[in-house]
């Protein structure tokens, strides 16, 4: 630190911080979340009285902020226009006659139907439901942005190939994460919450009373289901890039790597989505994907610093 002289008189960079400071506030990740958390607030004031749209500010601001605790902790650079796509990606093939194929494979030909009564099964066959319509089936589809990331990135030529490939673990886990981030908005936003509001509102009636506790119901809903998500869709999408990012490095045993990956982040989904009757074990299957999340970040960036011969 340096020593303050005695008696001696402050300085511009001490009477007006910023002005010393600026480089460390973009540098440091000062500058930009506070901003952005600024717009957000400035724009929910704005739709004040406009539910649906600050349903989709605050499902925004929750996500971004979860991704960007994510990307913070893997320290890796990654252009977020890749990010973005990633993310849209996703979105656009739940929308397309993508996911009905996906249904059509692992709810219909495979033993994932999870419109059945569920609550009527037991946990075995309830399971194996889920392993298939839900963990199987989703980890798969989220997946497809960071293959297709992976496989732009072979035929791309410098700079975009190091930008947008997966060349890594932990750009498989960036590229994964984001693709469960659009998943999670488009799942949330368009599936559950219109639901939520839809029901109450027939319950109550479409008047105003109705629509009030309806959008009530949707928001308090839409909150953990988009803040959970770094303990969910963002953790088994992010757990298999890693894996994704593995097979890379690990060309030989290519199949092998994406078989554990893709089995194990199928297997923590549907041990999710099997145990919502108890809290406590909800909870601690959402302490152990997120403890497998983590974990797979802390070994890719080990794996990052190792020279590439021994990889």
């Amino acid at each position: 630190m340096k020593n303050i002289i005695p008696n001696s008189k402050p300085g511009k960079a001490e009477l007006i911080p910023i002005t010393s400071m600026q480089k460390y506030l973009v540098k440091e990740g000062y500058l930009i979340p506070g901003i952005v958390t600024v717009v957000f607030v400035v724009l929910m004031f704005v739709s004040v009285g406009m539910p649906n749209l600050y349903e989709w500010l605050i499902a925004s601001y929750i996500a971004g902020a979860a991704f960007y605790f994510v990307y913070r902790l893997c320290d890796k650079p990654k252009p977020w226009w890749v990010l973005f796509c990633s993310g849209f990606a996703t979105c656009v093939i739940l929308a397309s006659p993508i996911l009905l194929l996906f249904i059509i494979v692992f709810r219909g030909i495979l033993p994932g139907n999870v419109s059945d009564n569920l609550e009527q099964l037991t946990f075995p066959v309830l399971f194996i439901k889920m392993f298939f319509g839900a963990g199987l089936m989703e980890e798969l589809l989220k997946a497809l942005p960071v293959f297709g990331c992976m496989w732009l990135g072979q035929r791309l030529r410098s700079p975009r190939r190091e930008q947008v490939g997966i060349w890594g673990p932990l750009d498989g886990i960036l590229i994964g994460t984001a693709s469960g981030v659009g998943f999670t908005m488009f799942e949330t936003l368009g599936q559950y919450v219109p639901g939520m509001v839809e029901n109450v509102t027939e319950l109550l009636g479409e008047g105003l009373l109705g629509l009030g506790v309806g959008y009530l119901a949707g928001l308090q809903l839409l909150i953990p289901r988009i803040l959970g998500s770094i303990a969910g869709h963002m953790a088994y999408s992010g757990y298999f890039g890693y894996f994704i990012g593995l097979s890379v490095i690990y060309p030989h045993d290519r199949w092998k790597i994406l078989g554990v990956g893709y089995l194990s982040s199928s297997l923590l989904h549907a041990l999710w989505n099997s145990t919502g009757d108890s809290l406590i074990i909800l909870a601690t299957v959402g302490a152990v994907s997120y403890a497998f999340f983590v974990s797979a970040i802390l070994k890719a960036k080990e794996i990052s610093k190792l020279p590439i011969k021994l990889r």
